[in-house]
């Protein structure tokens, strides 16, 4: 559903074989991908014939263990980078400030100082609006974009709080706030965190994901 952003064609084509589907997508969360599941034997070729047809830049992005047994069967592919997905459909209760920002006046400045390697980024594909807490001056503390969104899969992305101020839970309230209206309008939401960021995945279960181990390829 989130790979298909709500739509079939122009940026967006999907193939099944048997009960295996694979789903390619260009510029989403900064790569072009083909997302992909179902049963290997179905799979394999079906993602081979993808590749083939309409390029071998794409990512295939699934289940880890999927990814992996797919990289065994489809010759010039291996593992790029394993990851965690998280997702949730309830709304998690607040105590906060955080709202939507009108524009995105000071994001750059903050995740250039906070999180340098953030796929989302004001004016970047598919990032529409930004969550903010902030300070008594107005200063931004902590940030979260809505990015890459479908419309059955809101999508939580540019997650930073600026150095000083953390410690202080700040990004929890920013991410409660945005999960809730992510959740409200789309009934579910989901992210995507390095495995090995304990203290973000702490953060997010506390809110009410699960967490998912995924993996992308490449050839």
């Amino acid at each position: 559903m989130w790979a298909g952003q709500g739509e079939v064609g122009g940026r967006v084509r999907a193939w099944y074989s048997g009960d295996a589907v694979a789903v390619a997508v260009h510029d989403l969360s900064k790569h072009d991908r083909l997302v992909v599941r179902g049963p290997i034997d179905d799979l394999a070729p079906l993602v081979a014939s993808a590749l083939a047809e309409i390029g071998r830049h794409l990512r295939p992005f699934g289940e880890e263990a999927l990814i992996r047994e797919l990289v065994e069967r489809v010759p010039g592919l291996s593992v790029r980078a394993a990851f965690g997905w998280m997702e949730t459909t309830v709304a998690p209760p607040q105590t906060t400030t955080a709202a939507w920002m009108e524009g995105d006046a000071g994001v750059d400045e903050l995740l250039s100082e906070a999180s340098p390697d953030s796929y989302a980024w004001p004016g970047s594909s598919g990032v529409l609006r930004w969550a903010a807490v902030t300070g008594e001056a107005g200063e931004l503390l902590s940030i979260a974009a809505d990015a890459w969104s479908a419309p059955e899969v809101g999508f939580l992305a540019g997650v930073a709080t600026k150095p000083a101020a953390r410690g202080q839970g700040l990004s929890r309230q920013v991410c409660a706030f945005a999960t809730a209206e992510l959740v409200k309008r789309h009934g579910l939401t989901a992210l995507m965190v390095h495995g090995d960021n304990d203290a973000a995945i702490a953060v997010y279960r506390k809110l009410g994901y699960k967490y998912r181990a995924v993996a992308a390829a490449h050839v």
